[in-house]
């Protein structure tokens, strides 16, 4: 065999292992990541959020709600939810199930365009031309999914404000609807937040710069967006490759500042379409961001750690 054979099997088998990895492995290989923001009062104690987005739940998922129930024993002051949590019409007691344990601590939510229809199969392509057509699946069970989120205490933020108190802290949050849909409604919430809350926070499912713009300019101090998937197929010294949405690249996951005074945070999310189900190095991931005082310094850089192997 030549040199240009040998190199061309080389090449495939790369290709096949990589898949076999991103399929197989990777897309399993639940990870918690930690951060730490400086958003709070001068002197102000922490206060620690989970963050969660993306779940994209099916029925059988049985690792994937494991791993997601054990979360609680992290214990957190406030469970932060941004969306997309499923992706069969049968998967909301899926949901349920998973995030049952989280739902005894406080939270909030929004939804994203996989909680109001299911996913459909795409060209890759797709993602890289950004045509801005939206490809809709079935109607899937959201309203079910709010009933339950709402009778177990967790507040709807849809196109929404609210305050409440978190860890005796005064918290301002509020909330729009999927921007990937456009059915954000951001005149609902416009005004200044609350200069008096301990914490602003702003939710919304895909992070597109209008609406940060609109949270910054009002005067929020963290916004956390989902939507992403942390560009789902990373390229090793490159990074996301997409975001599926107008934010740049490098914001694809973790923490960055959006304009002076307000932090970003964008979950890679804990799941996949069911017709796409991989990652690379890009694991599936929840969030625990630990708040602090903004006179403690710059934020420390997002850290990640296996909570739990391949299930």
């Amino acid at each position: 065999m030549n040199r240009l054979g040998r190199a061309t099997l080389g090449a495939a088998a790369l290709a096949v292992a990589g898949t076999a990895y991103s399929a197989g492995v990777e897309v399993r290989r639940w990870t918690l990541r930690q951060s730490t923001l400086p958003v709070l009062p001068v002197g102000a104690a922490p206060l620690r959020i989970l963050h969660i987005s993306d779940l994209h739940m099916t029925p059988n998922q049985r690792s994937k709600q494991r791993w997601l129930a054990e979360l609680v024993d992290l214990q957190p002051d406030l469970v932060v939810n941004t969306g997309d949590n499923l992706a069969h019409p049968q998967s909301v007691p899926a949901v349920l199930r998973a995030l049952q344990p989280l739902m005894t601590l406080p939270g909030v939510f929004v939804f994203g365009n996989n909680d109001y229809y299911g996913p459909k199969p795409k060209n890759p392509v797709h993602y890289l031309t950004r045509t801005g057509k939206k490809i809709r699946g079935v109607p899937l069970p959201w309203a079910d999914l709010r009933a339950a989120f709402a009778e177990h205490g967790w507040l709807d933020l849809t196109n929404n404000r609210r305050e409440l108190i978190v860890a005796g802290r005064r918290v301002a949050v509020a909330g729009v609807d999927d921007p990937h849909l456009r059915r954000d409604r951001y005149q609902r919430i416009v005004g200044p937040a609350d200069p008096s809350a301990d914490l602003r926070l702003g939710l919304t499912h895909s992070p597109e710069p209008r609406v940060l713009d609109a949270f910054a300019a009002d005067g929020y101090d963290l916004v956390l967006a989902g939507h992403t998937h942390g560009g789902q197929l990373r390229l090793p010294g490159y990074g996301a490759i997409v975001t599926n949405c107008g934010l740049d690249r490098s914001r694809a996951r973790g923490a960055s500042r959006w304009g002076a005074h307000t932090w970003l945070h964008v979950s890679a999310g804990v799941g996949t379409s069911p017709f796409a189900p991989v990652r690379f190095a890009c694991p599936p991931e929840a969030s625990l961001l630990t708040l602090v005082a903004r006179n403690t310094g710059s934020a420390v850089p997002a850290s990640a750690w296996d909570a739990a192997g391949v299930g």
